[in-house]
């Protein structure tokens, strides 16, 4: 895999405005994190996408940078979640083990995919799905089920590949998309939790590979990147996103977190239809 370590010629500029960026990301992703429970990807993902609108970046690869090195943060953070979860016997070990399976091969999928389709089919993907989850944040029952059977073996492997292909090619940890597929089968809130946290590094690990691999050779990426993941990126990302987490859980304690939610729904929302605008232009 190559490393890149050469921009345009105003390449100190350009590094001082992604190291800032990436600080205040980190600080923001890790913070709404904890403050609202989803998962920092879907907070990275749109920020490193406008971040990387930098002299020397090739817009046609922002949003593979942006998904890629997301991906690469989500590794650490799922490690150590789902350590944290598996000490409280709290990760549904027979659900991990039927799930998993579908969620490595959507990854694996959509590290194919990615290798060969342009920046605006990722930005739709994140963004047509990010608006469907904003929708069910702001309206959606919280913790609704739908029924109170699993779907089959075959079932599952299906539900699983689609959930780990989606939330690989829109960078984030699959929570997002996994928990109220969980819950809609009844799985009590919190093991969702728990287990997603697991499968977050069922999407983390071949997802970053992939991008890594689809990356190889081309050009117009940041400094120091190592195919679509940016390095300095996500070595900020991973500890700022990690310490400011628990900032922003001690803050949902203090506030309502029905009215949080709206609130970040409709950010969601407005970020998502300012992404598609931008693949008119």
């Amino acid at each position: 895999m190559a490393w890149t370590n050469t921009v345009s010629t105003d390449t100190t500029l350009s590094i001082l405005i992604l190291a800032a960026g990436f600080i205040g990301t980190g600080i923001a992703a890790g913070f709404l994190a904890g403050l609202l429970g989803v998962g920092g990807g879907i907070i990275m993902v749109p920020a490193l996408f406008h971040l990387l609108a930098t002299p020397g970046i090739d817009d046609s690869i922002r949003m593979h940078m942006a998904v890629g090195t997301s991906l690469a943060v989500i590794i650490p953070t799922a490690l150590s979640s789902s350590w944290s979860h598996h000490r409280r016997h709290a990760i549904d070990t027979d659900l991990l083990k039927t799930w998993a399976p579908g969620i490595v091969a959507g990854s694996v999928l959509a590290g194919i995919i990615a290798a060969s389709v342009k920046g605006y089919v990722l930005t739709a993907v994140f963004s047509v799905t990010a608006l469907l989850v904003a929708l069910h944040m702001a309206f959606g029952p919280s913790g609704s089920s739908f029924t109170s059977r699993m779907p089959g073996t075959l079932g599952q492997l299906c539900l699983g590949t689609l959930i780990g292909t989606l939330a690989t090619l829109m960078g984030i940890g699959g929570a997002t998309l996994s928990v109220p597929a969980m819950t809609a089968f009844s799985i009590p809130i919190h093991r969702a939790v728990a287990t997603a946290s697991a499968l977050g590094l069922a999407i983390g690990i071949p997802g970053a590979v992939g991008f890594a691999m689809a990356g190889t050779d081309t050009p117009g990426r940041p400094p120091w990147s190592l195919g679509y993941i940016s390095l300095p990126g996500a070595l900020v990302l991973a500890p700022l996103s990690a310490c400011f987490a628990p900032w922003g859980a001690r803050v949902s304690h203090t506030v309502k977190p029905h009215r949080l939610r709206q609130v970040f729904a409709l950010f969601l929302f407005v970020t998502s239809l300012r992404m598609l605008w931008n693949l008119k232009s």
